[in-house]
């Protein structure tokens, strides 16, 4: 697979939120353009986006050549034991996950909370009267490192400030709502037009600019610049505000542009075609 230079001419990055309700601040969308400029933040139609409204945002651009890049995990662990949620109902594939989640919530924009929390204690991790957290922490193929290195979280993990599950099931609803409309990699393969969806880590994006292991967060102006500068980009317009959310979707967006000609990160060496089906991969990890 080769993605030349002129397939993408847009890059968004999506700071995502599992937070309960219908107006979630957490949701940052940044969008730059082929060349240098600096991505900018898309504002919202409303006070804050909500996850039905980013949905929406995206299938009205379903035609354009976009990659678009969300920071939650697209499925769930599955080749190491077999099934996403071991003695739940069958998922044979990440879809089959993605329409049992969505058919078993009723939560409001898209959210899952109710998934996981009926689940508590079989599957999920929410404090310690559920058992030792240790029992809970399973990786997908793609977060294993070389050298077994592993995300601080899993998908299973619903507690704590590094925890992705909320965030991560409430995605998988979204993504049903995309499927069949907007592709979605590596379920589906690089489109030769048209928008195209993969899961981003901004840790990764972090790194590549620069930026050491463990501050990945950049709440200045001065850090945000200096990291565009190392990933090609010009510098940004001030910000009313230097949030996580934000620095982190400007900074993924132009990392989205400098590496999508990068074939390795499109052929991942563990990317077989069961890990791509099951559990999907972080674009960035090689």
């Amino acid at each position: 697979m080769t993605v030349t230079a002129d397939r993408f001419s847009g890059f968004v990055a999506i700071d995502w939120s599992g937070a309960h309700g219908v107006a979630h601040p957490g949701i940052q969308v940044a969008l730059c353009h082929s060349g240098n400029a600096a991505p900018v933040i898309v504002a919202p139609p409303g006070r804050a986006w909500s996850r039905e409204g980013v949905a929406d945002w995206l299938l009205t651009r379903a035609d354009e050549p976009l990659l678009i890049g969300f920071d939650f995990s697209f499925s769930a662990p599955f080749v190491m034991r077999g099934a996403h949620l071991p003695g739940d109902r069958p998922t044979a594939d990440a879809r089959a996950l993605w329409a049992y989640v969505d058919d078993s919530c009723d939560d409001p924009d898209l959210g899952a909370r109710s998934f996981l929390e009926a689940r508590r204690g079989r599957h999920f991790y929410f404090g310690a009267a559920d058992g030792r957290k240790a029992d809970f922490l399973h990786w997908r193929t793609c977060e294993i490192a070389i050298g077994g290195a592993r995300k601080p979280s899993t998908v299973y993990d619903a507690i704590g400030a590094s925890q992705v599950a909320k965030a991560s099931f409430a995605g998988m609803r979204m993504l049903r709502r995309l499927d069949g409309h907007v592709a979605i990699w590596p379920f589906d393969p690089v489109p030769p037009s048209g928008a195209l969806v993969v899961e981003i880590y901004t840790s990764i994006a972090a790194r590549d600019a620069g930026r050491p292991r463990g501050r990945s967060k950049i709440r200045s102006a001065e850090a945000l610049n200096n990291a565009l500068i190392a990933l090609g980009s010009e510098l940004h317009d001030p910000l009313d505000r230097y949030d996580d959310h934000s620095t982190d979707a400007i900074l993924t967006a132009a990392w989205l542009r400098a590496m999508a000609t990068r074939d390795d990160l499109w052929r991942p060496a563990g990317l077989t075609r069961q890990v791509a089906q099951t559990e999907g991969w972080t674009f960035g990890v090689s």
